[in-house]
């Protein structure tokens, strides 16, 4: 907490219709609560690793390097500070836009928020996995891995404390007020000792309005 505001992370996997639809509301929030969020890497094909998965999933899996990778190699170039519009490029054409994942679209969107569009090349490449691995370790530690993303870091009740949750999971995008509301909401689930889930089958898919 600074001056009344309060400072979350959000880890996130480009690829994840959920979590682009989470950190639209999160960015919305911010319009409307004193609230700021920083963005972070997380990676589903990390998290996957091992298990067995449908042959579709495992597909999509073996895709979702690309995109990891060449936000880890922004990351590691200019700081984590660029992710927030990194993301926000990807995630635009990847899911408003219904794009693969491929070379011209991660040049695209490099180039788009002012980086080396010769980045994009790390999405073929191994050379940032260690910092990849790193940072979706440090997201998933608090909150385990049984769940993917979003997840969520919130300050705890005590000096730096963290309390993490995946979710909120939620189409469309909450506006105005009404993200504001889920937002204290959240807040206030998060801030209870002992709580852990509020779950439903999920009847809709994500949608991108």
């Amino acid at each position: 907490m600074n001056d009344g505001r309060m400072s979350v992370d959000m880890w996130f996997d480009p690829i994840c219709p959920w979590a682009w639809v989470t950190s639209r509301w999160l960015l919305e929030v911010e319009r409307v609560r004193p609230v700021d969020v920083r963005f972070h890497i997380m990676s589903l094909s990390v998290l996957n690793e091992g298990r067995e998965l449908s042959e579709r999933y495992q597909a999509l899996m073996k895709r979702g390097w690309g995109p990891v990778r060449v936000c880890t190699a922004a990351a590691a170039k200019v700081g984590e500070g660029v992710l927030r519009d990194l993301y926000t490029a990807l995630g635009t054409r990847i899911h408003n836009g219904g794009r693969e994942f491929d070379q011209e679209l991660y040049r695209e969107a490099l180039t788009e928020v002012g980086l080396d569009p010769a980045l994009a090349a790390a999405a073929d490449s191994a050379e940032y996995d260690e910092a990849l691995r790193a940072s979706h370790e440090a997201g998933m530690a608090p909150v385990g891995n049984d769940v993917g993303t979003p997840v969520i870091h919130f300050p705890g009740p005590e000096p730096g404390q963290t309390v993490a949750f995946f979710g909120p999971v939620v189409t469309p995008t909450p506006r105005g007020e009404d993200a504001g509301r889920l937002w204290d909401g959240t807040v206030l689930v998060t801030a209870t000792p002992g709580f852990y889930e509020l779950k439903r089958t999920r009847d809709a898919r994500p949608s991108f309005i």
